[in-house]
């Protein structure tokens, strides 16, 4: 009887001991906790997501501006001021910023040795590569409204205007600011990670996201209406997902139809560029989510062998 016992007691133990695993909720909050802990103890991430394009907007709007203005107005008329015009290129270009170095994380991980025991550990893998994304959307929105407020600033000191005339659509243009910010943010965030599951190279990472990324910005009408500029880079901005960022934002903080690089009349006001701007970015992170998703699969299979 004793040695039944000590079986039953020993089945006991043993069933105890098996673990379900968490869920895939438990696993996204895991890892956005996490991601959200490594992006604010980096203070290379802070500043090059956040410092350095307060310090273009700053510049961009006094020197642009100066020269800019003759032009702008032909193209939009006199009523807008160059701050306004600016502020969806500086969102953008904060975006930039931040999506750009998301793949420095996932290199980190690798040269420590922690993205392998992620790899094999039973965490559901959309949920690690999910919650790396959540805490950039977190990051790209508190980025947003933090450059949106300082544009107001600065067209307050500049010429006194009001919110009304800072942002011609309200609370709602506002929500939608952020959503074309998200969504653009995303296009960059899965090419970053792509290129850090390339080349599995910090230095790597960041020189190829600077290499085509800040060059990009030049290239389309982020800081001068597309009319002002040669033709060949209007071709460019035809396929460049910066523009399509910029004017969807441009349309909401104006309240017009802004896009220029696509004729678009089958909406009406500000849709004839939203809608399409929305639809541009969300193939652009389809395809660059997609390549993401296969080399993390990939990793994850060679990390199993």
């Amino acid at each position: 009887m004793s040695n039944a016992t000590d079986d039953a007691e020993f089945a006991g133990d043993d069933t105890a001991q098996i673990a379900t695993g968490n869920s895939f909720v438990s696993d996204l909050r895991i890892s956005l906790k996490r991601w959200l802990v490594k992006s604010t103890r980096n203070p290379f991430v802070t500043f090059s997501s956040l410092v350095q394009p307060v310090i273009f907007f700053v510049l961009m709007a006094e020197v642009f501006g100066a020269m800019a203005g003759g032009t702008l107005s032909q193209s939009l008329g006199a009523d807008v001021d160059y701050v306004t015009y600016i502020t969806p290129a500086i969102m953008i270009q904060s975006t930039l910023a931040a999506a750009a170095v998301s793949g420095i994380g996932v290199v980190d991980d690798m040269e420590s040795g922690m993205f392998d025991k992620i790899l094999v550990s039973p965490m559901n893998r959309g949920a690690l590569f999910l919650g790396n994304v959540l805490s950039e959307v977190v990051r790209i929105a508190v980025q947003t409204l933090i450059i949106f407020t300082l544009g107001y600033v600065l067209l307050t000191l500049e010429s006194g205007a009001s919110v009304e005339g800072y942002l011609q659509t309200g609370v709602p243009g506002l929500v939608g600011i952020l959503v074309v910010a998200v969504v653009f943010g995303g296009v960059f965030m899965a090419y970053s990670n792509v290129v850090a599951l390339v080349t599995r190279d910090r230095e790597a990472t960041v020189m190829i996201a600077n290499l085509l990324t800040f060059p990009l910005l030049f290239v389309s009408s982020a800081f001068v209406p597309l009319d002002a500029l040669p033709a060949w880079i209007r071709s460019v901005a035809v396929v460049n997902p910066i523009t399509y960022g910029v004017d969807g934002i441009r349309a909401f903080m104006l309240g017009r139809d802004v896009l220029t690089v696509v004729e678009v009349t089958a909406f009406s006001g500000i849709w004839n560029t939203v809608v399409p701007a929305v639809a541009v970015l969300v193939g652009f992170n389809l395809v660059f989510g997609a390549i993401a998703v296969r080399l993390l699969d990939r990793a994850s299979k060679v990390s199993v062998k």
